[in-house]
This record gives structure tokens, C-alpha cells and sequence, in this order.
């Protein structure tokens, strides 16, 4: 396979826009459709392990990120009442010198607007706007995307970046619903002035109590406090990021959590508490055809309890750009990054899924006999954290 493919992308969230850079910078003709009027990204904080930070400076986005992000100094996992810590993960220094580069948080907004400015600096034509993928169709020699207002453009790959609604996986694997998980999230960021100086030192706290958990850390360099709360509900709601619920019922689903906690939920902006459903999927290990293929949420959505989601995007990002910068025919290579692949990304959902029940248990001693008898740092460390996915061996 020569180098130099024209490449289609349908999404241009975090996975989208770094599959394009990456694609880009070995030679490739992208082209990036975006449903949106504008470029941007809905949400709050995420995390960025080192093996996701990578990529990010392979890119050469080092710079940039050090102006917005903070760098924690540990995770912390406490009982939601007490304050007591049931376990200590290292990051800071600790974490950079074991895996090569420094544990992140960022504003999805700041990294997307660094994304998007370096696919736009590579090429300023890239990116299309307006742009909603609706199908696709293909033969040996090329495929084609149809958006949803009729238009057409063909190329030699489509990557599907568009996220858990994915058009793109529907035409490769089917139907396949979504799965409520019973939990929603609420979210809510806090400037730091309105909090007293010592509520929080820059760590990631996560408040595990009763089927309910808090995770809180510092965003936009230490300026912005970040909340996310996952309660267990019964009923379904839409997975919307932008559904604005009363803080009232915010400061419920934490009644009994500890004063810090509740000091930091009276300071949140009354106006500004959103809460969602959290969806996944069954993990699956084929999501390509011989000219199209899937990446990020489109294919594994899991629950954000590794703090991997967008790690996950980040890295099959890069690795899809490895394995279409080959001298394999096309439906080869993306075999190739499909097998190489399923099996981590499962991993991420399976024990997303089951760190939650973890987080969540009722019984105090229980909990704590849980998180005695687990060594989170060492198992993170021997299969997650330590993964290199721009060296590592691709078979």
C-alpha cells in the first residue's frame, strides 16, 4: 500500500481531530466531517495517562497543553463521609519517570481547540462543517460517505469518529442498542475563587460511598475545580451531555457526604448542573470492512471509571495511522488495527464497568476489605499506563 491514501473522517470530537493529525503528519490527504456549526467540545475535565500524553507530544502539542493543564500529584479514594483513604495511586513525578510522561487533567474545550488548531495549521482545508454523516457504501477500490443533506465524497478509507450515536457503526455491525448502566452523572465546575484556598490540594479525589461516588480535581491550570457525580438510578434518561437539572436535586444525591464535599457542591453555579445517562456497549472485535472502520466512542463507549475513555480515542488514533502507513492493501491494515485493539479497548469497558460496583458498595467495612486486598497502582501500571501505542508492537 502506497503512502499518500485520501482519508475521510466522520466526527471531529477528541478521537476525530487527533486521527487526523496523526494521519496528516504521515503523508495522508484527510478530509474531517463535522455535524456541528462550529468547532468544539461540550463537557468538562478529563484525564490524560501517560500513554495518551504521548501521542499528544508526538504531535508536538506539548506547549500548548502545559498552559491549560494541571498536573496531579496522586489519586486519592476516600470514604464518602468519613474522609478516610482507603488507597493512594501516585502520579505527579511518580508517574511521568515510571511511563515516560506526565499524568494530565484538561478542559475537553482546551484540548479540543489544541487539536483543532493543529489539524487546521496542517491543513487549513481540512475540516468540514455542517457536515452530518448519514452512510456509506464501498467497493474493492474506494468508499463513499453520504452526508445527510445528499452530498457525496469518496476517498480510500473512512474512519467513523462520531461518537456513541455513530452513523458510521451502523452500517458496519447493525443495530446495537446502547445499554443504560444505571448510572447517570452530574457535572459542574467551580471557579477557584469561590472556594476557600485549602479545600483542595491537586490531587484527583474519588468519594466512594452508597451506590453513589463523587470525582473531583483541578482544571485550566488550577483555575477551575471539576465535579463529576455518578449516582445509580433506576430510570432511563437520554445520554445528552447538556440537560441542565435543578441543583436542589444535585445537593440530595449527596446528602451525607463530607463537609468538603458539600462546601464545594454549595459553591457550583446554581444555573450550570447538568446531569446525563451513562450508556455503553457489549464489547465487540470486528468493527471494520475492507474500506471503513470505527474508532473511540463509535465502537467501545464505556463508563468513565478508568478515566480512559478519551485515552482510548487518543490511542487508536495512532495506532490506525501505523497501521495505514504501511505497505499492506488497505482492508489488511485495518484488520490489523482492529485485532490490535479489541482487546485492550474490551479490557477498558469490562473493568470500567466493574470498578464501578467497587465504588459503589453499601457496607463501610466492605468497601474497605475491597480496596485492602487491591493494589490499584500496580495493576494500572502492568497494563494500562505502561502501553506505548506509538512503539508498541502491532501484530
Amino acid at each position: 500500500m502506497a503512502r499518500g491514501l485520501d482519508i475521510l473522517i466522520a466526527g471531529a470530537g477528541i478521537g476525530g481531530l487527533t486521527a487526523a493529525a496523526c494521519l496528516i503528519r504521515k503523508g495522508h490527504r484527510v478530509r474531517v466531517f463535522e455535524q456541528s456549526a462550529a468547532l468544539g467540545e461540550v463537557g468538562a475535565g478529563i484525564q490524560v495517562s501517560a500513554n495518551g500524553v504521548k501521542v499528544l507530544y508526538d504531535l508536538g502539542l506539548r506547549d500548548e497543553l502545559e498552559k491549560v493543564v494541571v498536573r496531579p500529584k496522586a489519586f486519592e479514594f476516600r470514604r464518602y463521609d468519613t474522609g478516610d483513604v482507603m488507597q493512594t495511586m501516585p502520579l505527579g513525578e511518580t508517574h511521568e519517570a515510571a511511563f515516560g510522561a506526565p499524568y494530565y487533567h484538561v478542559h475537553r474545550a482546551d484540548i479540543h481547540a489544541i487539536l483543532a488548531a493543529k489539524v487546521q495549521a496542517l491543513d487549513p482545508s481540512c475540516i468540514t462543517l455542517n457536515a452530518r454523516a448519514a452512510e456509506f457504501s464501498e467497493t474493492n477500490d474506494s468508499v463513499t460517505l453520504k452526508l445527510a443533506d445528499g452530498s457525496q465524497y469518496s476517498g480510500d478509507v473512512l474512519i467513523g469518529a462520531d461518537g456513541m450515536k455513530s452513523a458510521i457503526r451502523k452500517r458496519i455491525v447493525g443495530e446495537t442498542p446502547t445499554n443504560y448502566t444505571g448510572h447517570v452523572a452530574w457535572r459542574a465546575t467551580i471557579p477557584a475563587e469561590r472556594l476557600p484556598a485549602d479545600i483542595m490540594d491537586r490531587v484527583v479525589t474519588l468519594w466512594c460511598g452508597p451506590r453513589n461516588h463523587a470525582v473531583i480535581y483541578w482544571l485550566c491550570a488550577g483555575k477551575v475545580l471539576n465535579f463529576v457525580g455518578c449516582v445509580e438510578y433506576d430510570g432511563w434518561e437520554d445520554e445528552s451531555w447538556t440537560q441542565k437539572r435543578p441543583w436542589a436535586d444535585l445537593k440530595a444525591d449527596y446528602a451525607g457526604f463530607h463537609p468538603d464535599v458539600q462546601t464545594i457542591l454549595d459553591a457550583v453555579d446554581k444555573d450550570q448542573c447538568y446531569r446525563w445517562a451513562m450508556n455503553n456497549r457489549k464489547p465487540i472485535h470486528v468493527w471494520s470492512t475492507k474500506r471503513a472502520t470505527l474508532l473511540g466512542d463509535a465502537v467501545h463507549p464505556t463508563l468513565p471509571y478508568l478515566a480512559s475513555g478519551a485515552v482510548m480515542a487518543i490511542e487508536d488514533s495512532a495506532v490506525l495511522a501505523r497501521c495505514l502507513s504501511g505497505d499492506e492493501p488497505v482492508a489488511f491494515a485495518l484488520d490489523r488495527y482492529q485485532r490490535n485493539r479489541a482487546e485492550r479497548t474490551a479490557r477498558i469497558v469490562n473493568e470500567s464497568t466493574e470498578h464501578g460496583s467497587l465504588y459503589h458498595i453499601t457496607d463501610a467495612e466492605e468497601m474497605k476489605r475491597e480496596f485492602a486486598r487491591r493494589n490499584i497502582a500496580k495493576s494500572r501500571a502492568e497494563w494500562l499506563y505502561c502501553y506505548d501505542p506509538l512503539q508498541t508492537e502491532l501484530a
